[in-house]
């Protein structure tokens, strides 16, 4: 969970406090939600998707802190978004207005 976290505080500042050893919470003041360890990753679950005013500026964010670009900036109805990989495997997008 250290590098998860790092990868995180470094990209979105977020807060994070532990419980245990294998769960760890997040919050920003206006979000919050958790990561646990597991086993095996799981495939094909929940996409979840961050809202951005600057989408370029974290899509090199991401890399930078050592996540991996997995769709580039795409647009779609209503706004563009691209996906990345954190450094444990975990896909998450990233999305703005048009």
């Amino acid at each position: 969970l250290e590098q998860i976290k790092a990868f995180y505080t470094n990209l979105f500042n977020w807060k994070f406090t532990d419980y245990g050893p294998t769960y760890t919470a997040f919050e920003d003041g206006r979000l919050n939600g958790g990561f646990t360890t597991a086993a095996q990753m799981g495939v094909g679950g929940t996409l979840v998707v961050i809202y951005a005013v600057n989408l370029e500026a974290v899509q090199a964010a991401v890399t930078l802190s050592g996540g991996k670009i997995v769709k580039k900036i795409f647009e779609f109805p209503g706004g563009r978004r691209f996906h990345f990989t954190d450094p444990s495997g975990n896909e998450l997008a990233v999305w703005s207005d048009p």
